[in-house]
Parts: C-alpha cells; sequence; structure tokens
C-alpha cells in the first residue's frame, strides 16, 4: 500500500512540475488548494501532501501562513539546487552559455600564449579523462567536461577570469549536466563533443590563439543551438551577432 502512495505522490509531482514549468502555475502565484487538487487529480489528501512537500523543500514553491502554497520565482543566477535547476527557463541557460562563450573564448586565447608545460600536462589529461567517459554512451561526463574547461581559463593566468568561472563553478556543473544528457546514448554526437574539445587543445598547443579562441566559440554555439537558443539559431532577432 505505501509503495502504491508512493507511486501516485510522484505522479502528482511530476504533473505540478509540469504545471509550473509551463507557466499554467506562474511564479508568484498561489496553487490551488489541497483540496482543488485532490478533485483534480481525483487522489486523496496523502499524495498530494507529499507531492508539496517535494516541492517546498527543493525550494520551487514556499507555504506562507495563511496563504496556501506559492510559487517562488527561480532565478538562474542565485539558484544552488537540482530540483530548482529543472524548472529554470531554457532562456537563462542560454544566457550562462552566452557568457561562457565570451570568457572563456578570450580565456582560450591568452591561454595559447600564456600556458606553461604543466598546464598542457594537465590539459592532455583532462582530454583524455573525457574521451573515457565519452567513449561511455551512457556516461554524462560533464565533471570531466568542467575540469577540461577550468584549466584552460586557469592557463590565461588571469586572477579575475579564473575567480569569475570559480564563482560559477556550480551554475556551471549543472548547466554541462543538463546539456550533455542530451547526447546519452548517442555515440555520434558525444565523439562531436569530443573532438571540438580536442581542437581546444591543439590550438592551445601550438599557440595560436586566433583558431584556440574560434575553436571554443565553434564548441559553445553547437552547445546553445542545441538548446534551441535563438541568437544562434537564426530563429531570433538577436541572433546574428553569435554567428560572426
Amino acid at each position: 500500500m505505501q509503495i502504491q502512495r508512493k507511486k501516485v505522490s510522484e505522479l502528482v509531482l511530476d504533473e505540478l512540475k509540469n504545471m509550473i514549468k509551463s507557466g499554467e502555475i506562474p511564479p508568484n502565484s498561489k496553487l490551488p488548494t489541497e483540496k482543488e487538487l485532490t478533485e483534480r487529480f481525483g487522489v486523496s489528501r496523502v499524495p498530494i501532501r507529499e507531492a508539496l512537500s517535494v516541492l517546498e523543500a527543493s525550494g520551487i514553491i514556499e507555504s506562507k501562513q495563511g496563504g496556501g502554497n506559492w510559487v517562488r520565482e527561480v532565478n538562474l543566477a542565485n539558484m544552488f539546487e537540482n530540483a530548482q535547476f529543472e524548472m529554470v527557463d531554457v532562456e537563462q541557460v542560454h544566457d550562462l552559455l552566452e557568457m561562457r562563450t565570451i570568457i572563456e573564448s578570450e580565456s582560450a586565447f591568452l591561454a595559447a600564449s600564456r600556458h606553461k608545460e604543466s598546464d598542457m600536462k594537465k590539459l592532455k589529461e583532462s582530454l583524455e579523462a573525457f574521451k573515457e567517459v565519452m567513449d561511455d554512451e551512457w556516461s554524462v561526463g560533464y565533471e570531466a567536461d568542467f575540469t577540461f574547461h577550468r584549466i584552460v581559463v586557469e592557463a590565461a593566468y588571469n586572477p579575475f577570469l579564473t575567480k569569475t568561472m570559480n564563482n560559477l563553478s556550480d551554475l556551471h556543473l549543472r548547466a554541462l549536466k543538463f546539456s550533455l544528457e542530451k547526447n546519452l546514448g548517442w555515440a555520434a554526437k558525444r565523439k562531436e563533443v569530443y573532438l571540438e574539445h580536442e581542437e581546444i587543445y591543439e590550438a592551445i598547443k601550438r599557440r595560436d590563439g586566433e583558431a584556440a579562441k574560434q575553436a571554443v566559440i565553434n564548441h559553445l554555439t553547437k552547445a546553445r543551438i542545441k538548446l534551441n537558443d535563438p541568437r544562434v539559431t537564426g530563429k531570433g532577432e538577436n541572433s546574428n551577432h553569435a554567428n560572426k
């Protein structure tokens, strides 16, 4: 009986998440009452309360004394929980990738001329680790991806660039996971992502700053296209600048 109730609560949870993500219940609006939800879903109050508890613990909704449950405004710039990240508008992920494109392409340009042999050794090791996880079609590999990009930024030897990326590391990791999960089971796409990293590595190694910069731009632009960013797909009015 307990197992069945858990399954019902999970179904209710999924449906509530979809209602919030779709905008049916927008941020800063009040959720239907428990009674209204039980009537809507045709279940008892127990699974409704369980689902609401998960949403509240995840920071997606908040309970106001005497005022019911309200959907919180989820902002990518100040959220850190996994469950919250699932609720973020994909446009905010587009913004994060746009910022990464700017910072990391310039970092790669600087790293090409400033790197030390120790940096290239670490970058090579991270590239090999990334290849290993990419060869496993069901491994997301976002940690290895993050390590590679972090080393590139560090090799630019600009403390402000490094500090900026460190401050964003948690969001960076979650965004990578969000993006790379779309390649699970797709061997060709995973190989393509690895080759993009290899191109960045080779350009930095031969100290070709312009090639390194462009390789990063190409790599992150493809990630943005995969997430349907209108600014790089040509489907939005602000798309032209990212394709130059």
